[in-house]
């Protein structure tokens, strides 16, 4: 490499690094037409391309630089990275294994072959692909939040714990093992210790924004949101195009002042800064959607949109938003993605939905049946296939939504340390009244309205009263799995007498408050436990607050109705199948209507 060549490069990184991509596009151009085939001269090119909108163009590049160069692992990183954000995971893990089967480890490559994996719920894969660089200590920290996140979703939290712990304890001023430990130990519900390590590791330094962001989640876990809004700014201030940080702040923004435009300033001034930054542009949708408005979700991105250069996953987070007020503009989006990536699960399921909302059921079935093939698990994909059913009016719809079969109801029993039931749920509702914000707005992308959702996982709990309320469901689940049996549907077939919770949370509804129709993709058996309910639910001639089965959460053309309805009692547990559409009508009083929820998964 020429001198005058090295000093191009030199200022090309300048301009890079400070975000000036359109001048490092042009840089780079003029460098690759003197240097046609330095290959990474093309793969910085095709880096600008992308970011500045124009997809193909960078692909060709990469191609183009991988043909000087076959085994050179940044262009067949960054083309794998292209992929994967286009929707065509097979190629890019066909890449990345290349990477991966070499005598050095590639750290970019194990991250995004880890996530992928992540994505697909292919725990042991992600594992085998971030251990050797984790536990060599040689990892950073969003490839570090991917091993932990397989350890945990394999339920070994423990081992990630005590992993983390062997490496900082051999290596104590290494940065990067601490976040790890603080990462593991969140993931254990160990949050004290887990802010107490994150805050140490940052005044140790040197201060990241994924330590300032581990560091936050500690913090909402400990019920501060003050001190984690101190800490997203910060970590924004050296990151602000970090889309997790953005989006926590926002919503914790959000849940205290109920202003979107407050929630989403951060964003927006990042927007401003980085224009062309597509995935900026999703979040900021994203946000308007999940806080009622989409429709400005949809204006946020139809320009972009319009572009023919637009990416897959643009048009599939504008479709998402058109779905809930147009159907056709949903359809016409999801087709076009889906011409790009014809594998894309999320473009298919868009053209799912919309056809089912412009009425055309049988199209839709056959790429539900798809979806459900390739992904058997997925309750979302079950509830849009079930719903093309019903439209087609097959018997089928009627064995998988079986609701006065499938929905159980079962009364709570006091733990031994209670006296009786009233005592036993007078106890749990003050645990949960500790957990909700009286003064809170309903979280963002939730189906709750006017009300509260409390954000920790309750089924781990050191609160005793809480741990004996997850030991109490224990016999209700176990009775409704032998009441399932076995079976070949998608919720009997995974019936092996094992569970395990999945999630758990508490709502608090007040006047007005309901749920919107949905559905809970990675659960098996969903729930509602009835803690303490306004006197007017009692009163047998309304519907108030009633829980409903049935009727989709996504236009359809008829529209369906509910088809099933269950009247909430305190104490009692209802059971059902996750894929089932459901939701709770309104009521109005001045008492709350207090609940607990948690999602149960096939015991490992």
């Amino acid at each position: 490499m020429n001198a005058a060549l090295i000093e191009s490069m030199r200022g090309i990184s300048d301009e890079l690094h400070s975000g000036r991509f359109r001048e490092a596009h042009d840089s780079l151009e003029a460098v690759v037409a003197a240097h046609p085939a330095y290959p990474e001269a093309l793969r910085l090119l095709a880096g600008t391309k992308l970011v500045l909108g124009d997809s193909a163009a960078a692909e060709a590049l990469l191609r183009r630089a991988l043909d000087l160069d076959p085994r050179w692992t940044p262009t067949l990183v960054t083309l794998s990275e292209l992929l994967l954000q286009g929707g065509r995971g097979s190629e890019a893990e066909s890449l990345l294994k290349r990477v991966a089967g070499g005598s050095t480890p590639y750290p970019r490559a194990a991250l995004l072959l880890a996530r992928h994996y992540n994505d697909l719920g292919r725990s042991a894969e992600a594992l085998a692909a971030a251990a050797p660089l984790c536990l060599s200590g040689h990892a950073d920290a969003e490839l570090t939040a991917q091993h932990i996140g397989a350890l945990a979703a394999l339920g070994r939290h423990g081992e990630a714990v005590a992993a983390y712990r062997s490496i900082v304890a051999s290596a104590p001023n290494n940065g990067a093992a601490a976040h790890g430990l603080a990462l593991a130990l969140d993931a254990a519900n160990q949050h004290a210790e887990a802010e107490q390590v994150a805050s140490d590791a940052l005044a140790r330094g040197p201060k990241t924004a994924p330590l300032y962001t581990t560091y936050a989640d500690s913090l909402i876990a400990r019920v501060n949101p003050a001190g984690a809004e101190a800490a997203l700014q910060e970590a924004l201030k050296l990151e602000p195009r970090r889309i997790d940080a953005q989006t926590t702040l926002a919503k914790l923004i959000w849940a205290r002042t109920g202003d979107i435009g407050q929630a989403t300033a951060a964003l927006d001034r990042a927007t401003q800064t980085f224009v062309n930054d597509d995935s900026l542009w999703a979040a900021k949708a994203a946000l308007l959607q999940g806080a009622g408005d989409a429709q400005g979700a949809y204006r946020c991105l139809s320009g972009r949109a319009a572009s023919p250069q637009a990416p897959p996953m643009l048009l599939v987070r504008a479709g998402l938003a058109a779905l809930e007020f147009d159907a056709v503009a949903a359809l016409k989006l999801a087709e076009r993605a889906l011409r790009v990536v014809p594998e894309n699960a999320a473009a298919r399921s868009l053209l799912a939905a919309a056809l089912l909302g412009v009425g055309d059921a049988r199209a839709a079935l056959a790429h539900c049946d798809a979806l459900v093939a390739r992904a058997p698990d997925d309750q979302y994909y079950i509830a849009l296939q079930t719903t093309a059913w019903r439209l087609l009016g097959d018997e089928r719809h009627v064995q998988l939504c079986n609701y006065p079969e499938l929905v159980v109801q079962i009364p709570l029993l006091a733990p031994p340390a209670w006296p009786d039931l009233t005592s036993f749920l007078a106890d749990v509702e003050t645990s949960l009244n500790r957990l909700h914000d009286p003064y809170g707005h309903a979280q963002l992308f939730q189906s709750l309205r006017h009300g509260t959702e409390t954000t920790q996982d309750l089924s781990r709990s050191t609160d005793p009263t809480l741990q004996a309320l997850f030991g109490a469901f224990s016999t209700p689940i176990r009775q409704y799995l032998e009441h399932l049996g076995p079976g070949a549907d998608p919720l009997r077939r995974r019936n092996r007498g094992r569970w395990q919770f999945n999630g758990s949370w508490s709502v608090r509804l007040r006047t007005s408050g309901h749920h919107t129709q949905h559905v809970h993709p990675r659960g098996w058996i969903s729930s509602a436990c009835y803690v303490a309910l306004p006197d007017c639910m009692s009163d047998g001639r309304t519907d108030q607050g009633i829980l409903s089965f049935g009727q989709p959460g996504i236009a359809t053309n008829p529209a369906l109705p509910a088809e099933f309805t269950v009247r909430p009692k305190a104490g009692m547990l209802v059971l059902f199948p996750s894929y089932f559409w459901h939701g709770t009508l309104p009521f109005s009083s001045a008492q709350a209507r207090l609940t607990v929820a948690f999602d149960a998964v096939p015991g490992r």
